[in-house]
């Protein structure tokens, strides 16, 4: 029989206990989990692609980003050329806001663990919000944020050249509700790296209040630091879930593999 334990009071649960992957009952009991405690975790299953994508499809679309389904976690560039952007994942951040369809969640399986640091964070903003007062979500509710992969960059690059400047300002920015109310009803946050600015504030307010909104999140009561093993699998829900990389060393082998799953709902 599966078995499952929280990880932590306000997200995550471990699945235990798992004969089959692909047992109808498994995926039932992985897909409950996921949707009410935000993260998944099942350690030693060291699977390789083929049995990581077999069973990323019984949870949904599997997306392609560049033509590739599986996507290398790594800072080594030979492993990935896209290694020094990988970089901004240190901070707190939600995958695809600048789309108008978020990613519904995101897989990893460690293949090779940092010796020291290289753990990921989550912080559950569906809780942030079941914890507000009247007053706060009656502040919120109205507000919308514009993201783009400008505020995220500037995270990293303190005095950006202006050919840089130029590059980020070509890709796409997006509006949406800064609470995203789900067709379920449940209500999460939309904040993080990409969170450029509230829309009809001033700039300093609105940096103020987004910064405090983050802060907020990221409080100890809100989170789930995963310590990575060799052949763990994890699974997140990208949409109402920050996460983030702890710092680890560019030498290190540290390599994760990621599979990420079609959304099915837009942001409002």
């Amino acid at each position: 029989m599966v078995e499952t334990m929280a990880l932590s009071p306000a997200l995550g649960v471990e699945v235990t206990s798992v004969k089959s992957l692909l047992d109808d009952a498994v995926i039932g009991r992985c897909m409950e989990a996921l949707k009410w405690r935000g993260v998944l975790l099942i350690r030693g299953l060291h699977l390789d692609d083929d049995e990581q994508l077999e069973f990323a499809r019984r949870l949904g679309t599997v997306l392609a980003p560049g033509g590739k389904e599986i996507f290398k976690v790594s800072l080594d560039p030979s492993k990935n050329p896209a290694a020094e952007y990988l970089k901004g994942t240190f901070n707190w951040h939600i995958d695809d806001t600048t789309n108008d369809v978020p990613a519904k969640a995101t897989m990893l399986t460690a293949r090779h663990v940092a010796m020291t640091g290289g753990g990921t964070q989550f912080a559950n903003t569906y809780a942030v919000w079941e914890n507000m007062s009247a007053q706060e979500r009656e502040l919120y509710q109205g507000l919308r944020v514009v993201h783009s992969f400008e505020a995220a960059q500037r995270l990293l690059v303190g005095d950006p050249a202006e050919e840089d400047l130029a590059a980020w300002r070509t890709l796409a920015t997006h509006e949406s509700s800064l609470v995203w109310k789900r067709r379920d009803g449940r209500c999460s946050l939309v904040i993080g790296a990409t969170a450029d600015h509230i829309v009809g504030l001033e700039p300093d307010e609105s940096r103020k209040l987004l910064d405090e909104l983050l802060a907020r999140a990221t409080e100890e009561r809100f989170c789930y630091t995963h310590d990575w093993q060799v052949g763990d699998l994890v699974i997140w829900d990208n949409t109402g879930i920050l996460h983030r990389a702890l710092p680890y060393d560019s030498s290190s082998e540290r390599t994760l593999h990621r599979t990420t799953i079609a959304g099915e709902e837009p942001w409002l």
